[in-house]
């Protein structure tokens, strides 16, 4: 088995994990107020969901140790972000805008194969995870256990990381299609800021 077609497959196991969650993903059933609803919650926006993927595709195409160092840092300052959103008061403005440039500034980086060094990607992907954290933060439901729902949430994020890296894998590193992936997320970035 070669190993592009290995990627594929761990690729298509991983979309048909998230299928049975998804499918039962209804607000106020079971214990939707802490671990399953943290796992649902980065799945229930497209935004929050292209985000987290293109910081997979960003890493492959970064490469080197920015291909595990992305992720980690999204995730781990993403929880920082979530304890700011769960706490804040009043609420931080410039959120929504943060997300939408969480599409934008990686979508265009990948689309015209910028490689920035290493401590410029940390820092661009540390803002835009503290923004996703406290969007994640600030919308956990009232009766939630905090260390659970948030568990439930970085967890989901790494895989949804894992999810760009396959797919970066599955589309064969191929320069033009990472540039296509990558147009494709700015312009749906886009589309979200034009219509916020």
């Amino acid at each position: 088995m070669t190993a592009l077609l290995r990627y594929r497959l761990i690729y298509s196991l991983f979309l048909l994990l998230l299928v049975p969650g998804i499918a039962h993903a209804h607000a106020g059933t079971g214990v939707a107020g802490s671990w399953a609803h943290g796992l649902l919650h980065p799945l229930a926006g497209l935004d929050h969901l292209c985000a987290m993927v293109a910081v997979g595709l960003w890493a492959v195409q970064t490469g080197g140790r920015a291909l595990w160092l992305l992720p980690l840092t999204f995730v781990g300052v993403m929880a920082l972000g979530s304890l700011l959103g769960m706490v804040a008061l009043p609420p931080v403005a410039g959120v929504e805008t943060g997300i939408l440039m969480s599409l934008l500034v990686p979508g265009v980086l990948i689309a015209a194969a910028i490689r920035l060094p290493l401590a410029a990607s940390l820092a661009l992907v540390a803002s835009f995870a503290l923004f996703h954290g406290y969007a994640h933060g600030a919308e956990m439901p009232p009766d939630a256990s905090g260390l659970r729902y948030a568990l439930g949430f970085m967890l989901t994020t790494a895989a949804l990381h894992l999810s760009g890296i396959g797919m970066a894998r599955w589309l064969d590193g191929t320069a033009h299609r990472m540039r296509l992936a990558g147009a494709a997320i700015a312009a749906f970035g886009g589309v979200f800021y034009l219509a916020a």
